[in-house]
Parts: C-alpha cells; sequence; structure tokens
C-alpha cells in the first residue's frame, strides 16, 4: 500500500521530478505531445472562436500545449503556469507579438491567484497530479466568463497498468476514466465532448522503460532506487508477464475533455 505522506511533500517530490526531466521532457514524451495536438483539434472541432480574450493553460511545462493552441487560435492575454518556475523559458519560444501579451506564473494551480473573466482555461497531461480534482475544477469554473472554455486532459485508470500490478506504488493520485469525470465538474460546466485514447509504447530493456519515465519526469511519487539485482528481477518478472515480442510495454491512458460554462 501507498505510504502516505503530506501533500506538500507530495507536491514538492513531483516538483523535483519535473525540474529533472525538463530539458529532456519535451523529445521524450511523445503521447502527451499527440494528446496536446488531438486536444487542440477537440476545442476547435466543437466550434471555439478562433480568438480568445483571456486565456490560462496551466502545467504548460515545456510547451506542447502552448503550441497546438497558439497554431489554432489567437489570444488578447495569455497567462501560463506550471508548478515548475523554470518552465518560464517556453515564453522564449513565442512569436514576438504573443510573447508581448503572455505572462508566466510560477507554483501550485491550487492556489495560484487566478484572472477574472477567462475565456478558456487550458491544461493538458496535468489534472492527475491535483489530489482534489471537485475542488479545483470548482474554482476554475469560478473564473471562466459565462460561455468559456475549459479544455483539458488526464490520465485513466489503465494509466502505467503494467507498473501497477507490479507494484509500483509512483501513480498520480487522481487517474479518472472519461465516465467519472461528468461526476466531478461543477454545475454550470456543461460538457461537449470527452475522448479516452489509450496508446502503448514499447521498450527494448527495463532500463530503457525506467529512462523513458526519468526523462519525462512522470513517475514523480517514485521512491525507490534501483540496485542491478533488482534491476534484473524486475525485467525478468515484467518480461514473464507482459513481454511481447522481445518488448517491453508500457500502458498509457489519454482522457482528453472539452467543456464550456453554461452560466
Amino acid at each position: 500500500m501507498k505510504d502516505m505522506q503530506p501533500p506538500h511533500l507530495e507536491q514538492s517530490r513531483v516538483q523535483k521530478s519535473f525540474r529533472r526531466g525538463l530539458e529532456s521532457y519535451h523529445g521524450a514524451a511523445s503521447v502527451q505531445a499527440e494528446t496536446a495536438a488531438h486536444l487542440a483539434r477537440m476545442l476547435q472541432d466543437q466550434g471555439a472562436p478562433r480568438h480568445f480574450g483571456r486565456v490560462l493553460e496551466f502545467g504548460c511545462g515545456t510547451g506542447h500545449f502552448t503550441r497546438q493552441l497558439l497554431q489554432r487560435f489567437s489570444a488578447g492575454s495569455l497567462v501560463l503556469n506550471d508548478l515548475v518556475p523554470e518552465a518560464a523559458q517556453v515564453m522564449q519560444a513565442l512569436e514576438g507579438d504573443t510573447q508581448a501579451k503572455t505572462r508566466f506564473k510560477g507554483g501550485p494551480i491550487e492556489s495560484l491567484p487566478l484572472p477574472q473573466d477567462l475565456d478558456l482555461i487550458a491544461s493538458a497531461s496535468t489534472v492527475q497530479w491535483i489530489p482534489d480534482l471537485p475542488a479545483l475544477m470548482a474554482r476554475l469554473a469560478a473564473h471562466l466568463t459565462p460561455g468559456g472554455w475549459l479544455a483539458l486532459s488526464g490520465f485513466g485508470r489503465g494509466q502505467f497498468r503494467e507498473l501497477a500490478a507490479m507494484g509500483s506504488a509512483a501513480a498520480a493520485p487522481s487517474y479518472l476514466d472519461a465516465d467519472e469525470w461528468p461526476s466531478v465538474l461543477p454545475e454550470g460546466l456543461e460538457i461537449r465532448q470527452i475522448a479516452q485514447r489509450p496508446a502503448v509504447l514499447e521498450f527494448a530493456s527495463a532500463l530503457h522503460l525506467l529512462r523513458h519515465l526519468r526523462q519525462t519526469g512522470v513517475n514523480g511519487n517514485a521512491r525507490q532506487g534501483w540496485s542491478r539485482r533488482q534491476l534484473r528481477s524486475f525485467e525478468d518478472a515484467y518480461r514473464e508477464r507482459f513481454g511481447q515480442g522481445g518488448k517491453l510495454p508500457l500502458t498509457y491512458d489519454p482522457v482528453l475533455l472539452v467543456a464550456r460554462r453554461t452560466g
């Protein structure tokens, strides 16, 4: 059973993990990049306007979703947020006029001072790290203007199912399947589209698999170091249970959501 830790210690561990993987994340996080592109298309397909007045993106990371949004939409003002302050470097890749309209605010989204009357709140591959999702969704909804849009993605309960079956306690606190999201959103937020799109990556060895987790920072709650013996034992057991064609599979379980405030 996962040992309990005070929230600030969990948050500190997650922050440290993502800070360590920040430089390697953009290239290694292929599923997150694909999810960001799909979520931006979903928002567009649901009839969102080409221009938003005020936009907040939390958990911006290295800018996968930021870039996808700016390819399809424009914004009068854009606030980027991430738990890792160093993620502010994503602003360097923005074009001059967009950069001038953009501010970065570091810190946890649960307590970050938020602008009022936002037209779009967006986040990709982040909400699984929020322990109290109903409280955050209610807070975000209160800062959306009537008719404002919410576009976000997290991960379902099948996320890293192989690692969970092997006894890993490194799961994020809020894996939710698509059919669970309606009960998480507050009254006044109407789901326009929701999709769950599992994807499987394959690795040649346990070392490659663990390196991927480290490079993407997604093992933010992991606590265990690995000796050679432990690594060999882990790989043998993993390969026996899940190995396919000489490869070790790892399941991602993205859940994508577009909603709109009705009043």
